[in-house]
């Protein structure tokens, strides 16, 4: 049975420095960390947080346990930098479907 995101589909590598809130002179951001991801770059519809639909030029798709809330930095493999828009966690326990975290991109 299938638990988790199988590594060997995880061909990219992105870096992510999670929004920790704002502060006396804008947004603060954790460390960057590198995770190994699947990567999308199309333009798609989303809604963000607040309710808006904005547009995603890039998916991420990377393990269950990435840290990675909406606003926090994200290091595209080509270098760009963007902002996460939504981050949705995906488990199914007892189904023979991967856990993981997808990440909408700006």
């Amino acid at each position: 049975m299938v638990t988790r995101v199988p590594p060997s589909l995880l061909r990219h590598r992105i870096g992510v420095e999670p929004y920790l809130g704002d502060g006396a002179y804008g947004p603060l951001y954790g460390p960057l960390v590198e995770h190994p991801a699947l990567v999308g770059q199309a333009a798609r519809v989303v809604r963000a947080a607040d309710g808006r639909e904005v547009v995603s030029s890039a998916q991420v798709i990377a393990a269950p346990e990435m840290d990675c809330p909406a606003g926090s930095r994200v290091t595209l493999p080509g270098g760009r930098i963007t902002s996460a828009i939504s981050t949705a966690v995906h488990t199914a326990p007892g189904l023979p479907v991967p856990a993981s975290t997808e990440v909408m991109c700006e």
